[in-house]
C-alpha cells in the first residue's frame, strides 16, 4: 500500500489499473503512440488513459459530458464527447484503439486504425469474437486485434506502487458505500453511470 493512500484509495487503484496495464502490455504500447480509448471515464478506461500518457502516448478519450473535463485532467489531449457524436465517425486514425467498456467491435474501429493498428476490448465480443479475431488477424497482416490476458498480479503490484509515489496515477473514485447499501451499489454500478470506482467500505 503506497504511502499517503487511504484504505479506500488504495482499494480502488488495484482491479481496473491492473486490466488497463495489461491492456497497455498485451497491445505493445510504446512512446508517441496516437491512442483512443473509448469508455475512459470507468475503472479500467480511467486507469488506461493515465498509464497510456505516463507511457507517452497521445491519447484521445471519449466520454461524456459531465466527465470532460476530468478527462483532461488525467492527461487527454483531445476529448470526445459521445453524447453528441459517435466516436466511431471520428476523421483521425490511431495506432490502437482501446475499448475499455467493451461496446464497440473490432469491425466498428476499423476505419480508425493505421494500416498496422491495434484494436483491444475490455470483453470477449459477442460470440466471443475477439479472442478469435486475436488468433486470426496477426495471420492475416495488417490491423489486428489482440485479447488482453491480464499481467501476473504480483509484478504489476510493484509498477502500480512506483506510479501512484510518483504522481502519475491516482485512482478515480465516484462514491464510497457502506456494506449495509451493497445492493444500491451494485445496481450503480451496473447502471453504466459510474465514474471511475465505487468502493464498498466493509467497516467503520
Amino acid at each position: 500500500m503506497p504511502a499517503g493512500l487511504s484504505f479506500e484509495e488504495a482499494a480502488a487503484c488495484i482491479e481496473g489499473a491492473w486490466y488497463a496495464y495489461s491492456i497497455t502490455q498485451r497491445a505493445g504500447l510504446e512512446k508517441d503512440r496516437r491512442v483512443l480509448i473509448n469508455g475512459a471515464t470507468g475503472a479500467i478506461g480511467s486507469a488506461l488513459l493515465q498509464i497510456c500518457v505516463h507511457l507517452g502516448a497521445t491519447v484521445t478519450a471519449v466520454g461524456n459530458t459531465r466527465n470532460l473535463e476530468l478527462l483532461r485532467s488525467l492527461g487527454a489531449s483531445r476529448v470526445i464527447n459521445y453524447e453528441q457524436s459517435d466516436f466511431t465517425r471520428d476523421d483521425q486514425v490511431y495506432d490502437h484503439v482501446f475499448d475499455a467498456v467493451g461496446k464497440s467491435t473490432f469491425g466498428a474501429c476499423k476505419r480508425l486504425l493505421t494500416p498496422r493498428g491495434v484494436y483491444v476490448s475490455s470483453e470477449p465480443g459477442t460470440g466471443w469474437q475477439n479472442p478469435f479475431l486475436a488468433l486470426a488477424t496477426p495471420v492475416l497482416g495488417g490491423q489486428r486485434v489482440v485479447f488482453p490476458i491480464p499481467v501476473d498480479r504480483k509484478a504489476f503490484l510493484g509498477v502500480l506502487g512506483r506510479l501512484v509515489a510518483e504522481r502519475h496515477f491516482r485512482p478515480v473514485i465516484d462514491r464510497t458505500v457502506a456494506l449495509d447499501a451493497v445492493q444500491e451499489a451494485y445496481a450503480y454500478v451496473a447502471s453504466g453511470q459510474k465514474t471511475g470506482n465505487v468502493v464498498l467500505k466493509l467497516t467503520e
